[in-house]
């Protein structure tokens, strides 16, 4: 009852909308547009690192007009929401008018710039939602996180469930987008609110704050295992497993357990504090990406073990670093759309470093997507990508997590 007085259902149902154009469009869209267009792994991540480097300015600016909006805030986060939906279906659902690659680069650009300009109003607004609530920030991160995992559940796994059924499952799981983003922006509509009381805040408070810096760079290292998963994840389950099909379960095991471990992690966090119990995430983190190592063609239900657990650490993850740095925010920067404009600026980041690096060194290696008769070296590159780089970052994210002092 007292969930649904402070409307945090809503913040359930935007957070899922906001995932769903996350995550799975960098696991989907590189992998679609090099299948069905041909068009070149080591172009497309050339391409996603250059739009990245663009999110470097676009997203503190972002941050900016976020903090200056005031009563055109619900306007313009209604017109974020459409430019998200069009960009989606023109992302999946229309034949490239020019070549495929520069269409490929605008419409996510478009997709993208949406998404950050909504994710960073959206979390600055849970800022403001929380407010001087000692649990609040936790509470609502639970809220927000389990719908936002649920989303990436959704979205992971309905383009390869279409298959078979429509004839085309990624033009109607645009449409289905969409359709679901406004019904998304209307139930937020009366939560957009402009601190009027609070003047905007200068970036310069936000990276000069000791604990603030530590979170940033904290999630910056600690989002980059998630980030080289995630693109590798298709190519790893095809050409490594031949589990050709199993794609959209598996994402679905990744990714149903971080949404259901989202609020046990948080319950943790309050009893045990937030600090060890992130800590024991990620040594099960490295734990899961170790094994993986071990792993051979036709070892389906090993890697579905692989998927539950690690799944179940990137709830930890998600839920309580967030929460973290919306406490800090709410000290140093009420507003908060500054210091979630670098938030989302760290997190796309680690997806830009592995669509750059990591693609041109798989097909360097001799990997082709969708080739069935790969040489050795491309399967030992793409094994080596997918779960020793992720254990040797978590290593150093663990590193960074002992030596943070993160109490106060």
């Amino acid at each position: 009852m007292k969930a649904l007085q402070e409307r945090l259902p809503a913040y359930t149902v935007f957070a899922a909308v906001l995932s769903g154009a996350g995550l799975p469009i960098y696991i989907y869209a590189p992998k679609y547009y090099a299948d069905t267009f041909g068009v070149s792994l080591t172009a497309l991540g050339t391409l996603l690192f250059a739009m990245r480097l663009f999110d470097m300015i676009q997203d503190p600016v972002l941050g900016w007009i976020s903090e200056r909006l005031q009563g055109r805030k619900k306007i313009a986060i209604t017109l974020g929401a459409v430019v998200m939906a069009i960009s989606m279906i023109g992302l999946f659902a229309v034949a490239p008018p020019i070549a495929p690659l520069w269409w490929f680069g605008l419409t996510v650009t478009g997709l993208f710039t949406a998404f950050s300009f909504l994710t960073i109003n959206f979390y600055a607004q849970g800022v403001s939602k929380a407010g001087d609530d000692p649990q609040g920030h936790v509470r609502l991160a639970a809220w927000r996180e389990s719908g936002a995992l649920v989303g990436v559940c959704i979205a992971a796994v309905v383009p390869t469930a279409l298959i078979g059924i429509v004839a085309d499952p990624f033009a109607a799981f645009a449409y289905g987008f969409a359709a679901v983003t406004l019904i998304a922006a209307y139930f937020m509509w009366p939560e957009w609110k402009g601190n009027v009381d609070q003047d905007p805040t200068h970036i310069k408070v936000i990276v000069t704050d000791p604990t603030a810096r530590k979170l940033l760079i904290l999630a910056l290292v600690n989002a980059t295992p998630l980030a080289v998963s995630s693109t590798l994840f298709l190519f790893y389950v095809e050409s490594k497993l031949g589990a050709v099909g199993w794609e959209g379960p598996l994402l679905v095991l990744f990714f149903l357990a971080a949404a259901l471990s989202s609020p046990i992690w948080s319950a943790l966090a309050k009893r045990y504090n937030a600090k060890p119990v992130l800590l024991c995430a990620m040594v099960l983190a490295v734990a899961s990406f170790a094994y993986t190592l071990t792993l051979s063609a036709g070892d389906v239900i090993p890697f579905a073990i692989v998927c539950v657990l690690s799944g179940a650490t990137i709830g930890a993850d998600l839920t309580l670093l967030p929460a973290m740095f919306a406490k800090r925010m709410a000290a140093i920067s009420p507003n908060g759309g500054q210091g979630f404009g670098l938030w989302n600026l760290v997190n796309k980041f680690t997806l830009a470093f592995a669509a750059v690096v990591l693609l041109p060194l798989l097909e360097q290696s001799g990997f082709q997507a969708g080739d069935t008769d790969l040489p050795v070296e491309a399967i030992t590159m793409l094994t080596v990508l997918y779960a020793l780089v992720p254990s040797l970052l978590k290593l150093v994210a663990i590193g960074l997590l002992v030596a943070t002092k993160l109490e106060d």
